[in-house]
């Protein structure tokens, strides 16, 4: 069935990417987005679509349609982008959250909302199980995400409890690929761009710390399967590749496939950086049957392969 669909933060990295699965399924597609980090060029090919339709809008601000579900991934996700203008980053998870919740509520719309591994911060407990309850600094410099993150999703649960609102809630962990930006400053990008420019590849820390790193297209599929759920299944739901790299093992895999003449520099870590992030995915594999398939060096030769020919 033909289904109606608002994605908000549709021209980001993973807001295009469900933009044009969503198209590729069947559906009506309204892509949202004030382009702070979201790009034109992520989406531009779609504008042919008859059945996509681009919207410039800053979800803190109300916004109206009728549509029949809504993805809301709009917010800057990497450091760089959300400490830009930290006030704002806080404003769109928290106000934005508010008006597309008041949006889901007025037309009877099933709601997405795109939370974080962020809310469970420098974990404690290994790998994060959705029970976790985080060990976030509600002070330091990555607060205004990881602290706006954990309102909306509160903020969610109410809507739903109280307003009968049809609510699903994703925990997203590191994911990467074609069509992230190159100046987002995340690991994956970071090595990637300096690699291919034989710049000294710079790892915070001493690289010991790890990360999970799931290719975009399987976790776009998971994330639809997840929306397509019955109603009372509601999350949060963990959602990212099981499989742990250090930073170091990540910069000399990226030298290796980019045939680089990058040296690797250490620069000390920045505050409230986790030690240790990897997902507990068996609740959605339980569910829904949704697994990673996609190994790291087969999506590392893709997303460079996309770095190449980029403007970088």
């Amino acid at each position: 069935m033909k289904k109606k669909i608002l994605v908000t933060g549709g021209a980001g990295f993973l807001g295009s990417h469900l933009c044009e699965k969503l198209l590729n399924d069947g559906h009506e597609v309204f892509c949202l987005d004030n382009f702070f980090t979201g790009q034109k060029q992520n989406v531009v090919h779609l504008l042919q679509n008859p059945f996509f339709e681009l919207i410039r809008h800053d979800i803190t601000m109300p916004f109206y349609i009728e549509v029949d579900e809504i993805y809301n991934l709009a917010c800057p996700a990497s450091p760089i982008h959300y400490q830009f203008n930290a006030i704002k980053t806080i404003k769109t998870s928290v106000m934005g959250s508010v008006h597309m919740l008041g949006l889901a509520k007025r037309i009877k719309a099933k709601i997405l909302q795109a939370s974080t591994s962020e809310v469970y911060g420098d974990p404690q407990i290994h790998p994060q199980t959705e029970e976790y309850w985080g060990n976030v600094n509600p002070i330091g410099p990555r607060s205004c995400y990881d602290e706006g993150k954990r309102c909306a999703e509160s903020l969610f649960m109410n809507y739903h409890t109280q307003n009968k609102v049809k609510i699903k809630i994703l925990r997203i962990f590191n994911t990467y690929g074609p069509k992230m930006h190159p100046n987002d400053g995340r690991v994956v990008s970071n090595f990637i761009v300096q690699a291919i420019k034989n710049q000294d590849i710079t790892i915070y820390g001493d690289g010991s710390q790890t990360r999970s790193f799931c290719y975009v297209d399987d976790l776009i599929n998971g994330m639809i399967d997840f929306m397509n759920t019955g109603e009372n299944i509601i999350g949060p739901m963990n959602i990212g590749n099981p499989d742990e790299f250090t930073i170091l093992e990540l910069a000399q895999k990226i030298l290796e496939l980019t045939n680089s003449e990058s040296r690797i520099i250490f620069e000390p870590l920045p505050q409230d950086d986790p030690m240790q992030r990897k997902p507990d995915i068996s609740k959605l594999n339980k569910l829904i049957g949704w697994k990673p398939t996609t190994q790291l060096e087969e999506g590392l030769i893709k997303t460079i392969n996309y770095f190449k020919n980029t403007t970088i």
